[in-house]
């Protein structure tokens, strides 16, 4: 709910009449399922790309998925989970689009292992700012650019995506409770030969405790049980006053959440919503945040820089007491060659904090340690960073603007966040 601007709405339902509402448009953004809490997808025009979801064809022999670029994550997992097929990049949530996932270039809990979701993407087709259609496949500049770009060069029609066998809707899931942050990193380099992990970090401890998580890894199970099928959703009614998400009720949470798990080491064994999607479980959620909305601060530090860093800002955030209850911890691996693509080796902290009086003068603090240690902030979740910050972390930023330009695509497809960063 941050930032509201009003805007005109058009639905994309077919490639004729989007290839009339480009022409006639003067600038617009593409807008999946409304997951990305920033404003990378919002502007005075968005073009609505969720009613474009047929799934076009599946090759069984090689795993391929052919669709529109509407198609939810969910809806994938709702037909293939049951026929043995899982994603082989998610995020934390299942309910964007594909489209969304490849403009945003995503990653989840194995991107040490796996990468990000433009990985698994075969091929592409693209509506250009002329209304042309273009086919694009892994090396095509085009694909550099729109895989992580944030919808700015144009509308994605159809993609082709390798899935992942899988003979179980389960994880075998072990969790490792840690003291603090040395042993948070301990615990993830002892345990990264395992395809998924992530961990939730209290940002509210001080002292020795600083850093101290609990670390879920595993792998899914081989049982034989595909049955699967999403859960009912509890939801969040109303908007919860701002006052109730304060330093004392985070605490709270915090201390709860932790207490929760047994000491050392415990196994356990979890569905896919629960080890890979657990908001999900809950509609409306951001309404705990209250009327004013809220923003996800995501960043990534250099593995070597990584320790140090994190333990600076996680000081900062813990003297300010503005302290997050959903702070997530992960283990990255190599960064790809795309533009604009978020992961870099190392760790990324994410953190969501409701919109209040001093929050922005806090993130422009966390903004200069990310800086001094070569990080670098995660668009799909921002909503604030400067021109400065942002350009600091991302070295390929004039190829794409020039990219972008030479194209003519920058006089088409802009959003509040390519203006304020000045992509």
């Amino acid at each position: 709910m941050y930032p509201k601007i009003k805007n005109q709405k058009f639905s994309l339902r077919d490639t004729t009449t989007l290839c009339n509402y480009i022409k006639e448009s003067k600038e617009f953004i593409p807008f999946g399922n409304g997951r990305s809490y920033g404003d990378s997808a919002i502007n005075e025009n968005i073009l609505y790309v969720k009613p474009y979801n047929n799934f076009l064809h599946f090759d069984e022999s090689a795993g391929v998925l052919t669709c529109q670029a509407g198609v939810l994550l969910s809806e994938i997992l709702d037909s293939f989970v049951p026929r043995g097929w899982f994603l082989k990049v998610t995020p934390g949530t299942k309910l964007i689009t594909v489209g969304g996932a490849i403009a945003s270039d995503v990653h989840g809990k194995n991107h040490h292992i796996e990468g990000c979701f433009s990985e698994c993407v075969e091929e592409f087709t693209i509506m250009l700012e002329d209304g042309t259609i273009k086919s694009v496949k892994k090396g095509d500049e085009l694909f550099l650019a729109t895989c992580g770009g944030m919808g700015l060069t144009g509308v994605i029609l159809e993609a082709k995506i390798s899935l992942k066998k899988i003979n179980s809707k389960f994880i075998n899931q072990t969790t490792i409770k840690t003291k603090n942050l040395k042993e948070t990193f301990e615990a993830f380099e002892s345990n990264k030969n395992l395809p998924y992990s992530v961990a939730w970090i209290d940002c509210l401890a001080q002292g020795e405790n600083i850093g101290k998580c609990l670390l879920m890894v595993g792998d899914f199970a081989d049982d034989g049980n595909l049955e699967y099928k999403s859960k009912k959703k509890l939801s969040i009614p109303f908007n919860f006053p701002s006052f109730a998400l304060n330093t004392l009720s985070v605490k709270a949470f915090n201390w709860l959440y932790y207490a929760k798990a047994p000491d050392g080491v415990s196994k356990q064994k979890v569905d896919i919503d629960t080890f890979f999607y657990p908001l999900d479980a809950i509609g409306n959620w951001n309404r705990i945040y209250g009327k004013n909305g809220f923003t996800q601060y995501q960043f990534i530090l250099p593995k070597e820089s990584s320790f140090e860093g994190l333990s600076e800002i996680l000081r900062e955030i813990s003297t300010s007491g503005k302290g997050s209850f959903l702070a997530v911890l992960k283990l990255y691996g190599k960064a790809n060659e795309n533009y604009l693509s978020f992961p870099i080796e190392g760790y990324s902290l994410a953190l969501d904090f409701k919109i209040e009086d001093g929050l922005f003068e806090l993130l422009n603090k966390l903004d200069e340690i990310v800086v001094k240690y070569s990080g670098k902030i995660y668009l799909t979740k921002d909503v604030r960073v400067s021109k400065e910050t942002f350009e600091q972390g991302y070295p390929q930023i004039d190829k794409f603007r020039e990219f972008r330009k030479e194209n003519n695509m920058d006089s088409k497809f802009n959003s509040l966040q390519s203006k304020r960063v000045e992509i």
